[in-house]
């Protein structure tokens, strides 16, 4: 579910039912947890599509028009049964509730989604960071967008967005959350190596990106190395960034690489993550 959506959620005035994943073995579309909202005409969120999402709607549906039952609880093998060839388990909570308002006011479904959201910082408000802006509710993102030109800030209405007004970046990055993602692609080169060497020098940044060519990258790199840092350290900016093989200089492009390249490395993270919490059971 998207940031977005809980909005329009709070503006529902009649009845809807909030689904949600109480459980989840082997192969399944979405795992535990993930939640959806379905009125009378609308659905917010998905878990997972295909036959389970339509039976699970239609589900829904009759429980909007019992006048006696609130929830329902229901499982499903995802075999044979639903013609999916998953092969996992899953249980699902259906909850009525009298409007959106009241929904909310049961279950966060803010900040569940913000909590369980990486935390990124684009540092530079220009063309490219606005096609991203357009493009990451949905991502996994907690988004934060700095700039130290108001007249850039002040036009960024984008409800989820967190925009910062900022003369001196080092002091977002210092009281950043460890393991962010940070992105940096402000109007000037100087600033840009000024944010690289901060991040550099705290060392608790998950992925830096900095906007530019193998050029550029070289020639911050030799600056870096003559301030004091390490190859291997600088060696973890990514520049240029991106998905390798998609080319193109429309600011639409570079974002929707970008953007993929964040989900490729997120995925990563989450995969070793959960090799380590594996090792640690055993």
């Amino acid at each position: 579910m998207k940031i977005q959506d809980i909005k329009k959620i709070r503006n529902i005035r009649s009845k809807l039912i909030l689904i949600k994943i109480i459980d989840a073995k082997g192969s399944v579309p979405r795992n535990k947890n993930v939640t959806m909202v379905i009125s009378k005409n609308r659905q917010y969120g998905t878990i997972g599509g295909g036959e389970l999402e339509y039976r699970v709607t239609n589900e829904s549906i009759k429980l909007l028009n019992n006048s006696i039952s609130i929830e329902k609880i229901i499982e499903f093998p995802l075999g044979p049964s639903l013609g999916q060839c998953c092969g996992g388990y899953i249980k699902i909570k259906l909850n009525k509730y009298n409007n959106g308002e009241n929904l909310l006011k049961k279950n966060n479904l803010k900040d569940e989604i913000l909590n369980h959201n990486k935390n990124l910082y684009i540092f530079g408000a220009g063309h490219v960071a606005k096609a991203l802006m357009e493009k990451l509710d949905g991502t996994g993102f907690n988004i934060f967008v700095i700039d130290s030109r108001d007249e850039f800030i002040s036009k960024i209405k984008i409800d989820y967005i967190n925009a910062i007004f900022a003369k001196e970046p080092q002091i977002i990055i210092k009281n950043a959350p460890p393991k962010s993602f940070y992105l940096v692609m402000t109007h000037s080169h100087q600033i840009d190596l000024s944010i690289c060497s901060s991040l550099l020098k705290i060392n608790n940044f998950s992925f830096l990106g900095l906007i530019g060519s193998e050029t550029k990258m070289a020639r911050f790199s030799k600056r870096l190395i003559q301030i004091g840092y390490n190859k291997k350290l600088i060696d973890r900016i990514e520049c240029p960034i991106g998905v390798d093989g998609i080319v193109g200089k429309e600011p639409d492009i570079i974002a929707i690489s970008i953007i993929a390249r964040l989900l490729q490395y997120k995925s990563l993270l989450n995969k070793q993550q959960n090799k380590y919490l594996k090792l640690v059971k055993c």
